[in-house]
């Protein structure tokens, strides 16, 4: 008797437990997604449709609904502002069991900007799940001159803190990673890719991304491999030093081209 009751409050518990689990997602989508200046609401109230009402947020975070007038909204979440105006018109007078729906037409105060080297910069909507790779991806991509890595600039506590993220570890090992979540507000910043140079004597002269481990033999065969008149032992390449001023480097085709290399190679001498 006593071991069945002990299983039934245990059973209990572990229902209390899962329904917790299955609302925590949810509680932690209404903390980030709520309302801001400039969002568009819908706002209807059942059985009620002359109270049916779309307008856009204050600057400073009010709206105003019919019989009610005007109220807060900034802060709060599509639930808790339907308890909000269903509890005014209920206190009012007005509606004795108001039952309100609130629908967030356009989320404009809940954005992240993605600036840099992306095909399309801009502002992209936010939602509770979106990570740095979804935000990339709203932009269309990294463009050809981009880096693989990512500033990512964030207010805490009113002060900014930046932190540098490397896109290939989110993309690349995205089942073994914890995606990098967005928040209201965030500036995402694409740099340009570090680049080398290479000039004379091969086939596509130009600038080119430096990719993880690229030696010098590699940097020729993407410039298009040497000309007719071009020799590897006419290699020369020029390396900023510390204080920024390029200097000739002794180096061999096994040996890694470094960020802003520039690669000559001279003419053959018959």
């Amino acid at each position: 008797m006593h071991t069945n009751k002990r299983l039934q409050r245990l059973d209990k518990r572990y229902l209390l437990l899962v329904v917790f689990l299955l609302l925590l997602p949810m509680q932690q989508s209404i903390a980030t997604n709520s309302i801001g200046p400039d969002d568009v609401l819908r706002i209807s109230v059942y059985g009620h449709e002359d109270l049916r009402t779309e307008t856009r947020v204050s600057s400073d975070g009010r709206i105003n609904f019919p019989l009610i007038g005007e109220l807060d909204a900034r802060g709060k979440s599509s639930m808790e502002l339907e308890e909000t105006i269903a509890v005014r018109l209920i206190n009012g007078g007005f509606i004795h069991e108001a039952q309100v729906s609130v629908t967030v037409l356009e989320h404009v105060s809940q954005q992240v900007s993605v600036l840099g080297h992306v095909k399309t910069p801009g502002r992209y909507p936010l939602d509770s799940d979106s990570s740095i790779v979804d935000l990339i991806a709203m932009a269309e991509g990294i463009d050809e001159l981009g880096d693989n890595k990512a500033v990512v600039t964030r207010t805490v506590n009113g002060k900014p803190q930046r932190q540098e993220l490397n896109l290939r570890v989110y993309l690349e090992d995205a089942e073994s990673i914890a995606p990098f979540k967005m928040h209201q507000g965030d500036v995402v910043y694409v740099p340009k890719a570090p680049l080398f140079y290479i000039y004379g004597e091969v086939q596509r002269p130009g600038s080119y991304r430096i990719e993880p481990g690229i030696t010098v033999l590699k940097a020729l065969s993407i410039g298009g491999g040497l000309t007719l008149r071009g020799t590897e032992n006419g290699i020369v390449i020029k390396r900023k030093d510390e204080n920024g001023t390029l200097q000739e480097a002794d180096v061999e085709l096994k040996d890694t081209v470094l960020k802003d290399d520039v690669i000559y190679v001279s003419e053959r001498w018959f």
